[in-house]
C-alpha cells in the first residue's frame, strides 16, 4: 500500500514531525488539528467557541484537498481539556457537520499543545 501525504496552506502547517494528513487505502487520516490560525501559526483568542470553530475549519481545509466533505468521515477523536466544555462544543461542531454523523470518540486530557482547549482528528472515506 502506497502511503502519500497531504498539505494544504488553508490549514495550519505541521509544528512537529507529521503531516496534516496521509492517504492509505482508500482513507485520509488526519493529524489532530487545534485552534491554530493558518495565517500566523498561534493560537486563535477566544474560547472554546471560538476554538471550535477554528479546529472544524482547518479539518474542512484538509478534506477539502482529497475532495472530501464531512459527509466522507468514517470517525472522529475529541480530546477535551475541560469535559465541562462537551455542550458547548458539541453544539459547534453539529453545526459543521450538518448532517454528517461520523462515529465519536471525546476523551478528557489534561493538556494540549499550545495550550489549545479542544483537538480533533478525523479517519476519511476518500471519494471516487
Amino acid at each position: 500500500m502506497t502511503l502519500s501525504t497531504v498539505t494544504t496552506p488553508h490549514a495550519p502547517a505541521a509544528i512537529g514531525p507529521y503531516s496534516q494528513g496521509v492517504r492509505a487505502g482508500g482513507f485520509l487520516f488526519t493529524a489532530g488539528q487545534i485552534a491554530l490560525d493558518p495565517a500566523t501559526g498561534k493560537l486563535i483568542d477566544g474560547g472554546i467557541i471560538e476554538q471550535t470553530e477554528r479546529v472544524m475549519e482547518n479539518l474542512a481545509a484538509v478534506l477539502a484537498t482529497v475532495g472530501a466533505t464531512w459527509r466522507d468521515v468514517v470517525k472522529t477523536t475529541v480530546y477535551l481539556v475541560e469535559l465541562s466544555d462537551f455542550a458547548t462544543f458539541n453544539e459547534v461542531y453539529a453545526r459543521h457537520l450538518g448532517t454528517a454523523r461520523p462515529a465519536r470518540t471525546t476523551v478528557q486530557v489534561a493538556a494540549l499543545p499550545r495550550g489549545a482547549l479542544v483537538e480533533v482528528e478525523a479517519i476519511v472515506r476518500l471519494p471516487e
